[in-house]
C-alpha cells in the first residue's frame, strides 16, 4: 500500500465557523461529524476535523500554516470571495505584498488566516 494523507485535526475557537470558512472559501464538502469533530472533506479522501480548544486549557491557540493546492478555476472563485468578504490576503507569507497574488512556482499563489488564525495557503502550482 502507499502512503497517502488521511486527515488532521485542526484547533478552532468555533468549529462550526472554522469548518464553515473552509467550506465557502475551499468549496470543501460537508462531512459526517461526531464527538468533539465537525467535519470537512477535500478531494481524495482527505477529512479536515475541527475541534474547539478549551478556553481555561490553552489560552492561545498555536496558529500552524495549512497549504492547499486548488485548479486555477477554484483559485479564481475562492480568490474572489476572500476579496469580496473583505478577508486579508497576501501574496507572500512575510506579509509585505497585502491584496495580491503571487506567480510563483509555475501557477499562483496568496496567503491568509482562518477564523482560529491559522495561516492558510493556497496555491495552483507545486513546489516540487
Amino acid at each position: 500500500m502507499t502512503c497517502t494523507f488521511n486527515h488532521t485535526i485542526v484547533a478552532a475557537r468555533d468549529r462550526t465557523v472554522s469548518a464553515a470558512f473552509f467550506r465557502h472559501v475551499f468549496e470543501a464538502a460537508e462531512a459526517p461529524s461526531w464527538g468533539p469533530f465537525t467535519n470537512v472533506s477535500l478531494d481524495g479522501g482527505v477529512l479536515i476535523q475541527f475541534a474547539d480548544l478549551p478556553e481555561d486549557a490553552f489560552p492561545e491557540i498555536q496558529n500552524q500554516h495549512y497549504a492547499f493546492r486548488v485548479d486555477d478555476d477554484l483559485f479564481d472563485r475562492a480568490h474572489a470571495r476572500l476579496v469580496a468578504d473583505g478577508v486579508e490576503h497576501w501574496a507572500d507569507p512575510q506579509q509585505q505584498r497585502p491584496g495580491e497574488i503571487n506567480h510563483g512556482h509555475g501557477g499562483r499563489g496568496v496567503y491568509f488566516r482562518d477564523p482560529a488564525g491559522h495561516f492558510l495557503e493556497m496555491l495552483t502550482g507545486s513546489y516540487v
